[in-house]
């Protein structure tokens, strides 16, 4: 396959984050007890106010153009969201394999109606990466052990369960791994390096094939061909029906990624899949051949976690557009067809991006949500949900959801906040009173919100 140009300048970009890591890091042992620092660095002696001593204007030599900013030209201007419409199912991560829901009619009450223990919850020997799907009147969710359960959407009433993580070797600890419906069948991807597919209604295995290192990602499922990226940015392929492995397609490996369970995009003939690289690569369905392939990667001298370029958040195709940020720092509006980007933002986000008619939202690292036109890349509102908090107060939140006139997030301290879609404006927090927060975009169906906690406990949101 012909390699792509974004990829060429790849040492010169690890060149770069090696000298920032050691700046970094150099910066970080002045706090360091005993640590004395060289006289260059002191202030001179008498001087309180810490001035230069050298006279002249001082111009910082790094751009402040990567700043995020309102534009000031779409004050006042409304915009067009879809109305609500009731979501029967969600059946794979995203919802659907376009990831493509609009505005959800679930949880307009927005009260808990019952919770339930799911099992084992995040810690030293695994994480729940899997967001709850429902499909044919089931809720399936699975926990940091690979065993996955299957609910009344309604009371949370245990149908089934299926304990699949098999804690032997290298695999007694395991991370990521999700879970897709398909045509009758409940997909299982896990880092205990297997796939598998289980009878819906009863839980029972039909068929599970092993692979050779842990699966990352949820697992994608359209016509016959199930898709699942491996730790080792390998995009895998399996038949549905039978298990048989099918293509492969290699992408650039990482050694550092975020740890959370990112899945395809389909749709027709094309699948675009997200990589811990920073590539966002387009593939034809029927055999892998590379359609084109972009690079959400923005190196910041001034943080050397940007070298961190995973894609951690699914994509999403909308309307001829692919939706996808990095947690590098860029959030862009990619041509399906061609590749070529439409517009980028610098927004560093390891959640899934929400188009919903003329604006996409999406939340990002530091705690703001975000509304940006869909067509222009213009920004209509930042809502910083961390403002004025000190350090020790500050969240992280997964999301959004636009359900019932409320875009939704939730708190990596279990909070559960809603904003007025067209300004920003806080209107509601929910407490979800749990040991530990989610790190999972919550799940609109069966006129619910779902939302699964690290600490194992599973709510549903009326």
């Amino acid at each position: 396959m012909t390699p792509s140009p974004f990829r060429q300048s790849r040492p010169a970009a690890r060149a770069l984050a090696c000298g920032v890591a050691f700046a970094l890091a150099a910066s970080a042992l002045s706090g360091c007890a005993g640590y004395k620092m060289p006289a260059f660095l002191k202030v001179r002696p008498g001087s309180s106010t810490g001035k230069a001593r050298l006279p002249g204007e001082r111009i910082p030599v790094l751009s402040a153009s990567d700043r995020l900013e309102v534009n000031a030209a779409l004050k006042g201007i409304g915009f067009q969201i879809p109305a609500a419409q009731p979501v029967p199912s969600w059946p794979q991560p995203g919802g659907v394999p376009e990831s493509v829901v609009g505005h959800a009619a679930v949880a307009r009450d927005f009260q808990i109606a019952w919770r339930k223990d799911i099992g084992l919850g995040g810690g030293p020997k695994g994480q729940i990466t899997a967001q709850p799907i429902v499909a044919d009147g089931r809720l399936y969710v699975m926990d940091a052990q690979a065993t996955v359960s299957a609910l009344d959407p309604a009371t949370g009433r245990e149908v089934w369960k299926a304990v699949l993580g098999e804690r032997k070797g290298p695999d007694r600890d395991a991370y990521g791994g999700g879970l897709a419906f398909h045509e009758g069948k409940l997909y299982v991807t896990s880092g205990y390096r297997f796939v598998a597919a289980l009878d819906a209604k009863s839980g029972a295995v039909m068929w599970r094939r092993k692979v050779d290192t842990p699966i990352h990602s949820a697992p994608g499922v359209l016509d016959g061909r199930l898709y699942a990226t491996d730790v080792d940015d390998e995009l895998l392929t399996f038949d549905s029906v039978t298990g048989a492995p099918g293509w492969t397609y290699q992408a650039l490996q990482e050694n550092a990624r975020m740890l959370a369970a990112s899945s395809v995009a389909v749709n027709g003939d094309v699948v675009v899949a997200p990589f811990a690289s920073g590539e966002l690569t387009a593939l034809n369905t029927a055999n892998g051949s590379e359609l084109w392939s972009y690079v959400l990667s923005l190196t910041n001298r001034n943080n050397a976690l940007s070298e961190i370029r995973d894609i951690a958040g699914r994509p999403v195709i909308y309307r001829g557009d692919v939706l996808a940020g990095s947690h590098s720092g860029v959030f862009a509006a990619v041509d399906l067809r061609s590749g070529q980007p439409r517009w980028s933002l610098p927004i560093t986000s390891i959640s899934s991006p929400w188009p919903a008619g003329d604006v996409v939202y999406i939340t990002d690292v530091n705690g703001q949500v975000i509304c940006v036109s869909r067509e222009a890349g213009q920004v209509y509102w930042i809502t910083d949900l961390n403002k004025g908090l000190k350090e020790k107060q500050r969240q992280n939140y997964s999301g959004p959801v636009l359900a019932s006139d409320r875009l939704v997030v939730v708190s990596e301290k279990g909070e559960l906040k809603a904003l007025d879609p067209r300004t920003g404006a806080l209107t509601t927090t929910l407490n979800l009173r749990v040991k530990k927060g989610s790190t999972l975009s919550p799940t609109p169906a069966e006129g619910m919100l779902y939302v699964v906690a690290e600490s194992g406990t599973l709510l549903a949101i009326r």
